[in-house]
């Protein structure tokens, strides 16, 4: 087929989808990738995907030369983002494919409601005046608003007991979900995007071995925001594929392999991973780390509490939706250092020996920056994904 060059734009490999008598990429043979835009595939990006493949022989100058002579199509209609659902039909559309979420029956850390963390003793704090928090109003009305994430202000728990613990805990009835809506693929798509607050992120539990290691405090960190994001086709509203957030990244589950609520219907299950609180399509033991030995364990199963994410939701950014105040805080959502997790890392590691010892050190090695407190969590306006595409 023929199309004018200025309706292209350059395609790159997305997902590998087969090789022969292989169920994973073949490095020395002959295997079939699935092709997206190349350039920005944020809000603003006008590349369309529309199935594209390309087989080639994984070697790089068959895979580049393949590439080369293939190109997905662009949206250059002068209103790309006409075909965009309104309000109405957005919340139509999250009726009928709003996911639930089920937590580990061993879950301590439960998600609330932003309103109900800051009516419970949320505090802001500012740098230079730490000894004087301002509790923040339930609507988030007096948090500063805009700026940057340049290490200001930050929100903590309330500092006395029980009420710290209490707020620890989170409190599932007054938990909401809060709904992105925006335009993906030239238009030619829907990202509704899911997100979850919850107060706190518990500790970390490696696996070095056979051996189960708790972290101590490692791990824990005040103001978790995870989510989920429903690829919806803006040509049929059927949903194309969902995506599972976990630590900095995550993975997209093309909707014919996802489990569905009660075995039928169209609404997609999701699990929280025990205290870290990372999602996944299927229930069961996510290692992440060096192959089956060592790593962090991410633990899933569907236990007695669940989020139904279409009992109670707002939409917080849309077309003509007016954004509530705390969406646009900049500050981060937990202190920027509340211990030394470093300190715990080492002190589990002084206790271990011989080789638990040396596969625990690539453990540590795996730990994000922000459980040594270099980096506090943001809030989701001021994730990648927000303007973008998904990692």
């Amino acid at each position: 087929m023929c199309v004018r060059a200025d309706f292209t734009e350059e395609c790159e490999t997305e997902t590998w989808v087969w090789s022969p008598g292989k169920s994973s990429s073949d490095p020395n043979g002959f295997n079939l990738y699935l092709l997206r835009p190349r350039n920005n595939r944020g809000t603003k990006g006008l590349g369309v995907s529309v199935g594209t493949f390309a087989a080639a022989h994984n070697n790089n100058n068959n895979k580049t030369a393949t590439l080369s002579s293939l190109s997905c199509l662009k949206n250059n209609n002068s209103t790309p983002f006409s075909s965009m659902p309104n309000l109405v039909q957005i919340k139509a559309l999250f009726q009928q494919y709003s996911p639930v979420l089920y937590f580990h029956p061993k879950e301590t850390y439960l998600p609330s409601s932003v309103n109900w963390f800051f009516a419970n003793g949320a505090a802001l704090h500012k740098r230079g005046d730490q000894s004087n928090p301002v509790p923040v109003l339930p609507d988030g009305a007096n948090l500063p608003h805009g700026g940057s994430d340049d290490g200001t202000y930050w929100l903590d728990l309330p500092s006395g007991e029980p009420a710290r613990s209490a707020v620890k805990k989170g409190d599932l009835e007054s938990s909401e979900v809060y709904l992105h809506v925006k335009p993906m693929l030239g238009g030619t798509f829907t990202d509704v995007v899911v997100w979850v607050f919850y107060p706190f992120n518990g500790p970390a539990t490696a696996k070095v071995g056979p051996v189960d290691v708790p972290l101590g405090r490692t791990g824990e960190h005040v103001g978790d925001w995870e989510h989920l994001t429903l690829r919806i086709s803006n040509f049929d509203g059927v949903l194309y594929r969902m995506y599972f957030s976990a630590h900095s990244g995550g993975a997209w589950v093309d909707a014919r392999r996802l489990e569905f609520v009660d075995g039928g219907g169209n609404r997609p299950a999701a699990y929280a991973s025990r205290n870290g609180h990372a999602n996944y399509s299927k229930p069961g033991g996510v290692l992440q780390g060096l192959g089956d030995e060592v790593g962090l364990r991410n633990d899933t199963a569907k236990g007695g509490l669940v989020l139904d994410c279409g009992r109670k939701y707002t939409v917080v950014a849309a077309e003509g939706v007016a954004e509530p105040p705390w969406l646009n805080y900049a500050g981060k959502w937990g202190p920027v250092i509340r211990y030394s997790a470093g300190r715990e890392a080492e002190a589990v590691k002084g206790a271990l020996r011989g080789s638990l010892k040396g596969k625990f050190e690539n453990v540590v090695d795996l730990l994000p920056e922000e459980v040594y407190g270099e980096e506090g969590p943001t809030g989701p306006k001021l994730k990648d994904s927000w303007s973008g595409d998904e990692k």
